[in-house]
């Protein structure tokens, strides 16, 4: 994880947001800044016999997604501080429909079926 007291990063108020994300089976977990920066990745020991590329696509669909989700807590951080629906729109940061929208699509995207020389019958 990443030092988030004092040191090189400043002082303990001055913590990075950071939200995570994971696969469905838990088997990859990221946690990043609202930047889509990975500040902790963890992957199951089998995963890490996956192709490489897919598995890192695998990483960087949920550093996305993790990225969206803090996004949108810095959001509503700044909405529940006060801050105009105007002041909020310049941000870019991203809304709940947006959020919803791009995890939508990343499921209908998202390949579930086990790939197999088999074929089915």
């Amino acid at each position: 994880m990443a030092d988030t007291g004092a040191g090189a990063f400043g002082t303990a108020e001055q913590e990075w947001a950071s939200v995570g994300a994971a696969t469905p089976s838990g088997a990859i977990r990221v946690k990043t800044t609202e930047q889509g920066l990975p500040l902790a990745v963890k992957v199951d020991q089998a995963e890490l016999h996956r192709d490489p590329s897919q598995l890192a696509g695998e990483l960087l669909r949920l550093c996305q997604r993790a990225a969206a989700r803090a996004g949108l807590a810095r959001r509503k951080q700044m909405e529940a501080a006060g801050m105009s629906a105007a002041a909020l729109a310049a941000t870019g940061l991203p809304t709940e429909a947006d959020v919803a929208r791009q995890e939508m699509l990343e499921e209908q995207d998202y390949d579930t079926e086990p790939q197999s020389w088999l074929r089915t019958v």
